[in-house]
């Protein structure tokens, strides 16, 4: 099997995108016409923080943002699907394991705080109980 050899996105750009996806769509919209590349591209804020543009539009509830995102090919997460209020999928990890309400995504922000970012109250309900769970044990 041989892998080919990419060459690497330039990091500020990277770092460009990454940092607009926390609140704009537009230029999200025009770095990834740019770069289609970037759509998965992550950068590390250091401290092995790191963090996607569908990350950053998640913890930010940039609802159109990550929408857009995943139209364009990003990789859905739990923290997204949080934030977006896709219940079965997170309600489908719980029940795989229930340690992953305890989750933290980039910037160490709870998986709880993903599904308030987005207005998910049913979310944040299946979360919290989660989480009530796993202190009784």
């Amino acid at each position: 099997m041989s892998i080919e050899k990419k060459i690497p996105l330039d990091r500020e750009l990277v770092f460009e995108f990454v940092k607009v996806a926390h609140g704009s769509l537009e230029q999200v919209e025009a770095l990834l016409k740019q770069e289609p590349a970037l759509v998965n591209a992550c950068w590390n804020w250091g401290g092995d923080d790191w963090e996607t543009a569908l990350g950053a539009a998640a913890h930010t509830g940039q609802k159109e943002i990550a929408e857009f995102l995943l139209s364009k090919g990003a990789r859905m997460d739990i923290f997204a699907a949080a934030m977006l209020g896709k219940i079965e999928i997170i309600q489908a990890f719980i029940n795989d394991d229930p340690h992953v309400a305890g989750l933290k995504g980039p910037h160490g922000i709870p998986l709880l705080s993903h599904a308030r970012a987005g207005g998910q109250a049913e979310v944040g309900d299946l979360i919290e109980s989660a989480l009530a769970q796993l202190g009784d044990e």
